[in-house]
């Protein structure tokens, strides 16, 4: 995989704000799989003071995306067609960690993984959803 693909995937993910709100960072990039990690800050918190529901999945969402642009030409982008979302346990801790995986690529469509999990400050994770959707490359938008 040449250096400036990931060069063009890490650009396109900056330039997403929603991400740039939540203070996510990709954190790891590769052949098929994606890595992303987000504080649960206040204003993604719902009334119980979980984090809520929308940020783990926008992180799963978008890690399940870049992992599947990593598999795709250089120069295209992605969206996503549909994806589904098991909640497992509310996003309790200091952060969330999705990890986006490619089952399937193919030319018009790649199916995808993701899995979300909740971090506490001592360290421990917890599983907090899985996903499963289906992504489609699209021609960027021009400047």
């Amino acid at each position: 995989m040449p250096s400036d693909h990931f060069a063009q995937i890490r650009a396109s993910f900056a330039r997403q704000g929603m991400m740039q709100t939540f203070e996510a960072q990709l954190t790891a990039l590769g052949p098929g799989h994606c890595e992303i990690t987000a504080p649960i800050l206040p204003l993604a918190c719902q009334q119980h003071g979980a984090g809520h529901a929308a940020l783990g999945f926008a992180l799963g969402d978008t890690a399940a995306g870049y992992a599947a642009l990593t598999l795709m030409a250089p120069g295209r982008e992605v969206m996503t067609a549909e994806i589904k979302i098991n909640l497992l346990a509310p996003a309790v801790g200091t952060r969330l960690i999705a990890r986006g995986r490619v089952v399937k690529s193919g030319r018009r469509l790649s199916v995808v993984t993701a899995e979300v999990e909740a971090e506490a400050a001592e360290g421990s994770r917890r599983l907090i959803a899985v996903m499963q959707g289906t992504m489609v490359p699209v021609d960027p938008v021009p400047d």
